[in-house]
């Protein structure tokens, strides 16, 4: 298969998809420059973690401008199946791929730790196959991590089944309001969602920084079901 992976001015994590992709998986991986235009016909489009363009305005603003998403929207409103991760879920937020916004944790610091992160839904481009309760053990790095969208946006949500990730305990239970297993104060604990199509996937923990079992810390390597999900899709 083929990944295309965008780059940004202050992305940090496109090497970190590429290789879960390239040295991991065995598919091949492009990365693409922004300001391009070609996504190179991939058969997966993937929007890194970081800090597109140093995140001043805001969180995806300047990102949704730059000429590669025109196409990755595109791209997506043709079914491609499209993964942003952390400042890639906030960019798909921003471009209107998916509803919400990313605001700033409830305790306004930045977060680095490790999550349990509760799979709700096995039917999307990137968790096919996983059993829901499935719970994957990952990093988040991030400032601007609390998921808010207006009553009625939530409503739709939940009942559309389009909650894909929810912050949990080790066991799979969801406490929305422990900021223990629910640190950035995200609304009924969502940690990522989907589009209607279930073909565009946002979530805010990083699972492709516990893909290896060498690498991945206490998260070993759970974070690797979402990758391989999404070329078993």
């Amino acid at each position: 298969m083929r990944i295309s992976v965008v780059v940004f001015p202050g992305s940090n994590c496109d090497h970190d998809i590429a290789h879960v992709y390239g040295a991991v998986l065995k598919q091949k991986v492009s990365l693409v420059w922004h300001r391009d235009r070609d996504l190179q016909r991939p058969d997966i489009v993937v929007i890194p973690g970081g800090f597109a363009h140093g995140d001043y305005l805001r969180t995806g603003a300047l990102a949704k401008l730059s000429p590669i998403m025109s196409e990755v929207v595109k791209f997506a409103e043709s079914g491609g199946p499209v993964l942003g991760i952390c400042n890639g879920f906030q960019i798909l937020c921003e471009s209107g791929l998916l509803p919400g916004v990313l605001l700033q944790n409830i305790q306004r610091r930045f977060l680095s730790r490790f999550v349990h992160v509760k799979i709700e839904r096995g039917d999307t481009a990137f968790t096919r196959g996983i059993a829901p309760g499935h719970v994957v053990t990952c990093p988040i790095a991030h400032f601007e991590g609390n998921y808010f969208a207006p009553v009625e946006t939530i409503a739709e949500l939940e009942g559309e089944g389009r909650v894909v990730f929810r912050y949990s305990d080790a066991s799979g239970l969801v406490e929305p309001f422990n900021l223990e297993t629910n640190p950035n104060g995200a609304i009924n604990a969502i940690a990522g969602i989907t589009n209607k199509r279930r073909n565009v996937v946002g979530l805010m923990p990083h699972p492709e920084r516990s893909a290896e079992v060498l690498v991945g810390g206490i998260g070993g390597d759970s974070g690797r079901c979402i990758f391989t999900g999404s070329i078993a899709a």
